[in-house]
């Protein structure tokens, strides 16, 4: 089935990598209510606002199956960006007001770079917040990447984040904690992370989360807990990634290192790259750190990149593919209920819900 990206024209970057996808902007859709409706707030910083889009809706694609899959996008205000990144958004995003007036099954938002040691004092904490509250009552269910996980935890029930010593970055492996929908599928969990916080579990036990994935190492993955209507889904990593984002990510930080934007040289994700790219990376920081300067960054070994191999799309394919069943018969069976006549109501134990959008 396509996926359904509604607004005046399809992202260039999706649309050019996946030309051969059907992909279908809003205005030559004929409206249907027979889709899984999502929101998707994307509140990036700008160097990665449109590789996140590619990103999720790869990964959604590749999820949806049978299932109709139709996508808003929207960002947080309050977020900073560049001309660039504010035109991008005045292109192919709606603006966040529009959200309030319009219906659906499902919600995805995903952190950002954090710029205070305290989100309370983050600019876009206020708008944040209204979605959160938005999202219990008028949502299935909403899925929160990273910093969007940690803050939802620390709105709903006052869980603070834990600074680590070092960024908790690279692929780890995870056991299943217990059997739910969203992971019975998956024989074995394995996903990126890249943060300098963490929510500990044995705080979110204590509040009533279940924890679905977790390592020793990296402590708690995949979390839930519902929240109102909906079942809130929280990821502390990223199953949306792709084989090459920590890459990126380690180079821009080795870039900042080198241009005196941070003091320490990074630590080099955990689990990700192999033997040979490993030494090459590894005599690479000694020339670093004997001088730092941006000239160096130059020799900075590229054909790292060439061995690298994605062991997280599977699961995580399964992951999402569950999630969006769950949502979609939760849609379903709720259509059937607001369908039934008063009388077949009454006669069956008299059970309502809400009226959800169909």
């Amino acid at each position: 089935m396509p996926l359904i990206v509604e607004g005046r024209r399809t992202p260039p970057a999706w649309a050019h990598k996946n030309g051969s996808i059907r992909t279908i902007p809003i205005d030559r859709f004929r409206v249907s209510t027979d889709c899984v409706r999502i929101a998707f707030i994307n509140n990036m910083p700008d160097p990665a606002l449109e590789d996140t889009e590619v990103q999720f809706f790869e990964l959604l694609n590749r999820a949806a199956g049978e299932i109709t899959v139709r996508i808003k996008l929207y960002s947080l205000p309050g977020i900073p960006r560049s001309e660039r990144g504010r035109e991008h958004l005045k292109d192919f995003y709606l603006e966040f007001a529009d959200l309030w007036n319009s219906r659906f099954h499902a919600l995805i938002v995903t952190g950002t770079e954090p710029h205070t040691s305290n989100l309370r004092d983050e600019p876009y904490w206020p708008a944040l917040v209204q979605l959160l509250d938005w999202a219990e009552r008028n949502t299935i269910s909403t899925i929160l990447s990273c910093l969007a996980a940690h803050a939802s935890a620390f709105h709903g029930d006052g869980i603070e984040r834990n600074r680590l010593n070092d960024k908790q970055c690279g692929v780890f492996d995870f056991i299943k904690m217990c059997d739910h929908t969203l992971t019975r599928e998956v024989q074995s969990v394995r996903f990126p992370h890249s943060r300098w916080n963490e929510l500990r579990p044995q705080e979110l036990r204590a509040a009533g989360y279940v924890i679905l994935t977790e390592s020793a190492e990296a402590g708690a993955d995949c979390f839930i807990k519902q929240r109102k209507e909906s079942l809130f889904v929280h990821f502390q990593g990223h199953p949306e990634y792709s084989d090459r984002t920590l890459l990126k990510e380690y180079r821009r930080d080795v870039k900042r290192f080198l241009r005196h934007e941070r003091e320490t040289y990074p630590s080099m994700p955990r689990g990700y790259f192999d033997a040979s790219a490993t030494q090459l990376l590894k005599e690479f920081r000694n020339v670093a750190l004997s001088n730092p300067s941006e000239e160096v960054f130059s020799l900075f070994p590229q054909t790292v990149g060439d061995t690298l191999q994605n062991g997280w799309h599977s699961c995580a394919t399964s992951i999402y593919k569950s999630w969006l069943g769950y949502v979609n018969s939760k849609r379903l069976t709720t259509a059937t209920l607001v369908a039934m006549p008063a009388s077949a109501s009454a006669s069956a134990g008299g059970y309502k819900r809400r009226s959800a959008v169909q």
